[in-house]
């Protein structure tokens, strides 16, 4: 087996390459840049030799059939794209092209070289974006808040387009926020806790933040890479949900963090220049699918997870403090 793993320099990509190279994958990376320094998920996990590179633009469609037709991949699991909803505000144009025009372009590959070829497409929940019944289901109406989101709904669709009307195997896993330690620094989580650390050691007075009274579905990614391959193994192509099924405020995930680190709560300034234009109030969603059907299991709470991830914060810090 052969699988792609656009993005792979990300966080979710890493894992899934742990995970697939454990099952026996030859694993090629489609990266926009293959210098090293892109690699420090990959080096983390200490994965990095074992993966194939191909650099190349997921916006030349050309250049994806070349490496189709190089490869031969039983599996492509999409995970490019801009993913941050804060610059897609700064940058729509960019944001929306790049994530819609990659992904037509690898389902158009797909359908002109191989149409034997399974599909995963990283769908978001921030596609539903006002979201009036809760919890997220896959009948769920989407209403998309953002630049970032209407990409994501575009590609989504798109997905479903392909797999009617040329019978692909292509699915759409629809994931609700997930961290690691791997979590890029302009993610909330991620920057809670790099400031809290930079808080405590005295190298940052306070920790700013925009509107932390909003509530989102947060879990473990690892665990939600799981899912993206238990759906390329189900016996039909179909969209699933991947969340942990409850939401928590931001605010009571800065409350946790500095309650385990022993930092006061007025070192948070709540700055309304960091508030997003639209925002989406509270979203949680309904993973019974996935477990009924794929056999994915979660049970995390995010205090769990949140302990996980202060004691790893911690550990690299000691570990880089000692190497110096």
């Amino acid at each position: 087996m052969t699988a792609f793993i656009t993005g792979i320099s990300g966080q979710d990509g890493a894992y899934l390459a742990q995970l697939l190279l454990d099952k026996g994958y030859t694993v090629v990376g489609i990266t926009r840049n293959n210098h090293p320094t892109n690699h420090y998920n990959l080096t983390y996990l200490g994965i990095q030799d074992k993966i194939i590179f191909e650099e190349g633009d997921l916006c030349d469609l050309p250049f994806i059939i070349r490496i189709i037709e190089k490869h031969n991949p039983t599996e492509i699991y999409n995970l490019a794209a801009q993913s941050s909803v804060g610059l897609s505000f700064a940058q729509p144009t960019a944001t929306i092209h790049y994530n819609v025009s990659s992904v037509l372009n690898l389902l158009e590959a797909i359908r002109i070289v191989d149409n034997s070829i399974k599909f995963y497409q990283a769908s978001s929940s921030e596609m539903f974006g006002k979201v009036v019944n809760l919890p997220v289901t896959t009948t769920t109406p989407m209403h998309p808040l953002s630049p970032y989101a209407i990409s994501k709904a575009t590609n989504y669709w798109t997905v479903v387009n392909f797999r009617e009307s040329y019978n692909l195997f292509v699915c759409n896993g629809i994931l609700f926020n997930h961290e690691s330690y791997l979590r890029s620094n302009t993610f909330f989580v991620k920057k809670v806790l790099q400031d809290s650390f930079k808080i405590k050691s005295g190298k940052l007075e306070f920790l700013r933040v925009g509107n932390i009274d909003v509530k989102r579905d947060f879990g473990y990614a690892p665990k939600y890479v799981e899912a993206m391959w238990l759906m390329l193994q189900h016996q039909e192509p179909r969209d699933f949900i991947i969340c942990s099924g409850k939401s928590i405020s931001l605010r009571h995930i800065i409350e946790y963090v500095f309650k385990k680190l022993g930092i006061d709560g007025s070192k948070v300034v709540v700055d309304q220049n960091l508030y997003r234009p639209v925002d989406i109030v509270d979203i949680y969603g309904d993973n019974s699918q996935a477990r009924e059907l794929l056999g994915w299991s979660y049970s995390m709470t995010f205090e769990e997870v949140l302990d996980q991830l202060i004691q790893e914060e911690a550990t690299n810090l000691h570990n880089q403090k000692n190497d110096r």
